[in-house]
């Protein structure tokens, strides 16, 4: 989903929450602004980012440090050597993080606007908004 016009004079960041069977990727650049997010199955998610190098200048890759981060991590370094540095970031408690996100960026509708925050559930995966978190932290860590 591409979010906002891009300049291709600013550099990006890309955001990578990467999973055995979904992964989320963002692109923000370092005013915040977000660019483009998106859920892909784990197939294709080389694909996307291949896509997104030609499309974005991203010269920094950040992806969550659980799970499959080094297995992913090795494939993305095999796939694209030398295009970008990898940064991996804390992930803990980024998926709670990214359920309030999605309320914040897609506010409830209907009878979902009426139920307690603890009781909704993002009605699609929210693996990208993980991703926009991820580049957040990044970007936070920076400017301690």
């Amino acid at each position: 989903m591409t979010v906002g016009e891009f300049s291709p004079t600013q550099p990006v960041i890309l955001g990578f929450d990467p999973g055995r069977d979904k992964c989320g990727v963002a692109v923000m650049g370092l005013d915040r602004r977000l660019f483009y997010h998106e859920v892909v199955p784990s197939q294709e998610a080389i694909t996307v980012i291949l896509g997104l190098l030609q499309k974005f200048p991203i010269s920094l890759l950040v992806m969550g440090d659980q799970t499959t981060a080094k297995s992913w991590k090795k494939k993305l370094q095999e796939e694209m050597p030398e295009r970008f540095s990898i940064v991996l970031v804390d992930e803990r408690y980024s998926t709670l993080e990214a359920r309030e996100r999605y309320w914040q960026m897609f506010p409830p509708k209907g009878l979902t606007k009426i139920l307690p925050k603890g009781m909704r559930n993002p009605p699609r995966p929210i693996d990208d908004i993980v991703a926009i978190l991820l580049i957040e932290r990044y970007l936070n860590r920076l400017s301690q």
